[in-house]
């Protein structure tokens, strides 16, 4: 009997040993996902553009050349046509590649910053909701429910037309106004986790509530932040671009892919290029932002593993 126990336990060591690592087991769910994949390739393509915006192009954004404008992109053939402005020129004779570099700048610090802000404010307050019940459950609920009682578009825009816009004002109007859907879903999941025997456990051998919502509650709530917080990054970059495009947001002459979108609606129909640019890149980042996150919910879930 000693024999076979140490045979099988030799088997099973073997069989440990053979077995995937848990780093490896990560790798081909990532490699298997393509949404993650393509959502994360566009991504990096955006964000490494952004931060090489310097380096690809010698122009500079603000420099208006009233003799250079309206040069159309090079696919757009004509004798005007140039590969020194491979994507043309706008209105008032900017480079436009340099433009659309600096404002996915400008882009992917809104989106980001905003989504910092509100995930803070709303991840406390849902996680706290969510895990204390009671009065502090009712007053959570009471503010969210007179947020979303406030349409999050026409409160900054009156926000932003009373205080003024600015870079900073944009970002911390949108930050202060879309924590709402974090606070929901974190309050939703901690009262799943909440009811789960480990948390009763922890609370049996006298664990202090900062270390059961640290080590306890967080990693098991982390699934559904990743998915919130990128999309509110994304509903954040399309907010600022509307609200530049109404011209409550980001001020001429700073380069924004909403303000890009706002100065080119008027020559839409003799140069379409000017607005589909912007639009085309707004819409790629948004959806590389939206994939990402659903991926990498999809490989870090629980029942996904394995």
């Amino acid at each position: 009997m000693a024999e076979l126990s140490v045979k099988r336990a030799g088997t099973m060591s073997a069989e440990e040993i053979l077995a995937p690592s848990p780093g490896a087991l990560l790798r081909r769910r990532i490699f298997r996902h393509w949404g993650l994949m393509i959502g994360g390739m566009i991504l990096a393509a955006i964000v490494l553009m952004a931060v090489l915006a310097p380096f690809v192009t010698t122009f500079d954004p603000y420099d208006q050349q009233l003799a250079r404008k309206l040069i159309p992109p090079v696919w757009h053939g004509g004798a005007k046509a140039t590969w020194v402005h491979p994507l043309g020129t706008d209105h008032l004779g900017r480079d436009y590649l340099t433009r659309l570099l600096y404002g996915a700048q400008i882009s992917l610090l809104i989106g980001f910053s905003a989504m910092l802000i509100s995930g803070v404010i709303g991840t406390v307050m849902g996680v706290l909701a969510g895990y204390f019940g009671g009065r502090v459950d009712m007053v959570v609920n009471f503010i969210i429910t007179t947020r979303l009682s406030m349409p999050v578009v026409l409160v900054a825009l009156a926000v932003v037309s009373i205080i003024g816009s600015s870079l900073t004002v944009v970002i911390w109007v949108l930050g202060l106004l879309i924590w709402d859907r974090f606070a929901v879903v974190m309050r939703s999941a901690t009262q799943q986790v909440r009811v789960r025997e480990f948390i009763t456990a922890a609370q049996a051998l006298g664990c202090s509530t900062p270390r059961i919502l640290l080590a306890e509650v967080a990693p098991n709530v982390v699934n559904h932040l990743i998915v919130v917080a990128t999309l509110e990054m994304a509903h954040a970059i399309l907010l600022e671009a509307a609200l530049s495009f109404l011209g409550l947001g980001v001020q001429p002459p700073t380069p924004s892919w909403g303000l890009m979108i706002s100065e080119a609606k008027g020559l839409m129909f003799f140069d379409p290029w000017l607005i589909s640019i912007p639009g085309v890149a707004l819409f790629l980042l948004v959806l590389a932002i939206n994939m990402l996150g659903d991926g990498l919910r999809d490989i870090t879930a629980p029942e996904n593993r394995g």
